[in-house]
Parts: structure tokens; sequence; C-alpha cells
């Protein structure tokens, strides 16, 4: 019975494989022709979404144009604060 616990262990090659894996992100890139075509208001949904299967989600910049539907879909969404560089 010892040796069958042994096999089912992963191998520190799976185990490598596994981490790379997890630690890999993935761009999503909203594209659309002209201001105004949903571009930002997709995204948000589509991050709603995500975050509600689990992924961590994070708000880098957003530019609402003072749209109120935008602005409500930012509530709930973690921000990173910018820094201020001088330059």
């Amino acid at each position: 019975m010892a040796k069958e616990k042994l096999n089912i262990r992963p191998t520190p090659d799976a185990l490598l494989e596994k981490i790379n894996k997890e630690s890999k992100g993935k761009l999503t890139v909203f594209w659309g022709a002209a201001a105004g075509v949903g571009k930002t208001y997709t995204m948000l949904e589509a991050a709603h979404i995500r975050m509600a299967e689990g992924v961590n989600i994070s708000i880098g910049w957003i530019e609402t144009h003072g749209r109120a539907e935008t602005e409500k879909l930012v509530d709930g969404l973690s921000r990173v604060i910018p820094a201020a560089i001088e330059y």
C-alpha cells in the first residue's frame, strides 16, 4: 500500500509545470473603432463575470467619461493606486 501512495505523488517536473502555468496571466484587448462604442463598459462587465468565477481582478486605470452606468460597474472591483512620479 505504501508503494501505491508514492505512485500518486506528482513529480518535481509536474509541480514546476503547474506553478509556471498558474503564474502566467492573460491579456484581453477590447477593441472599438470610435469613442462611445462600449469598450470600457464591456470590459467592466467581463471583469465582474471573471471575478464571480474566482479570478483576481484589479483595475489599473479607468476613465468612465462621467457615464453613470459605467461608474456603477467600477463598484466592487479593486483598484491599483497610481504612483505619483515627478519628471
